[in-house]
């Protein structure tokens, strides 16, 4: 059975980091017969310049009938003039809604060969391995009403609005405990209860759950408090699920406790296990077309989608030891490169994770 497999390479670097992930998959599909078939389409900026909207009709379909994506990256400085509605991020808030990607996968997993790469001492970060569940589709991103108005006072004000109902939650609380029970059994929902009546009712609807999964240990921690504890001890957290605000922070912020968020990858499920995958950073134009990208997250988003979304288990697990192989050979692109290890770019990296993962297939 042919699995189709849509490439949205977007902006800033992300080409040149999709080009090395396609090749690696490429690689896979045709030494394990996976059976892939590879597509490609515009979205962000790219698609804006090329057709005048951020996600054009052709994309969103051929998104639809691919069982993969596997994204780059969206936005720069080069369309921050447009109107908020008009600008790359929309394509990417387009492509989540339109396809039902509620469940956001995101792992914070040091890799030892990094330790000496994390802002935090190694022994704080030593055996990192966390996975925070953001839900996608809902809160303060997607509610109504919002936008900018000008009241009578010819004063502007900016509105945005912070909505769950109990179903949204229910839903991404269920992968959350799933997740938790696949791993350590712990799980931590963070909110604001304090607060904010839509986490008060998140936190209501989590409690209800946990009396479903008496194997899971179920936690809760104020968003701000979850903050500092993620910089003072990672390591008292298992699976961590959140809203979509916090998520967006609260992944970002454990990112950079491995070392560099350019080697964390990044799962965006429907209830169907369709899904988008991507690297946890941002475009980075700064450094497109400069071959210093960092490709690895890149790479393992698609070991993350052989997984997940086709089954493919080997397969993404030779990718996965692959990256690993070329971390122990010293192997470092700028973002995570140290003393004692040798600096490598965009393409010899991707280069080497092909040769490494010929001993794995």
């Amino acid at each position: 059975m042919t699995q189709r497999v849509l490439f949205l390479p977007g902006d800033g670097i992300g080409p040149d980091i999709i080009e090395q992930a396609r090749a690696v998959l490429g690689h896979a599909n045709e030494r394990l017969s996976l059976g892939l078939d590879f597509d490609e389409a515009l979205v962000g900026g790219a698609a804006i310049e090329a057709a005048g909207t951020a996600l054009p009709d052709d994309t969103m379909s051929r998104a639809r009938e691919a069982g993969g994506i596997l994204l780059g990256a969206v936005g720069g400085p080069k369309w921050d003039h447009l109107e908020m509605a008009n600008r790359p991020e929309k394509g990417l808030l387009g492509l989540r809604s339109g396809l039902g990607l509620f469940a956001n996968l995101r792992p914070a997993f040091l890799y030892p060969q990094l330790a000496e790469a994390s802002s935090l001492r190694p022994e704080v970060v030593s055996g990192l391995d966390i996975l925070i569940v953001r839900e996608l589709t809902g809160g303060i991103y997607f509610g109504q009403p919002r936008g900018v108005e000008t009241l009578e006072s010819g004063e502007r004000e900016g509105i945005n609005t912070y909505r769950y109902n109990e179903s949204e939650i229910r839903r991404i609380g269920r992968v959350a405990f799933e997740s938790a029970r696949q791993r350590n059994g712990r799980l931590c929902s963070i909110d604001k209860a304090n607060v904010l009546e839509v986490t008060a009712l998140w936190r209501e609807v989590m409690e209800d759950l946990a009396t479903e999964y008496p194997d899971v240990e179920l936690s809760h921690m104020y968003v701000d408090n979850a903050a500092m504890q993620l910089v003072r001890d990672p390591n008292q957290f298992d699976v961590i699920v959140t809203g979509n605000m916090f998520g967006d922070i609260l992944s970002d912020e454990a990112a950079m406790l491995t070392g560099s968020i350019g080697m964390l990858p990044s799962a965006a499920l429907n209830e169907s296990k369709q899904g988008m995958y991507e690297p946890c950073h941002g475009s980075a134009p700064d450094i497109a077309g400069q071959d210093k990208a960092n490709p690895l997250a890149t790479i393992l988003s698609g070991a993350m989608m052989l997984r997940y979304s086709f089954g493919m288990e080997g397969a993404a697990g030779a990718i996965e030891k692959a990256v690993q192989d070329v971390l122990e050979q010293g192997l470092r692109t700028p973002d995570i490169h140290f003393e004692g290890t040798q600096l490598v770019g965009t393409r010899a990296m991707g280069e080497a994770v092909l040769s490494a993962l010929d001993t794995h297939l």
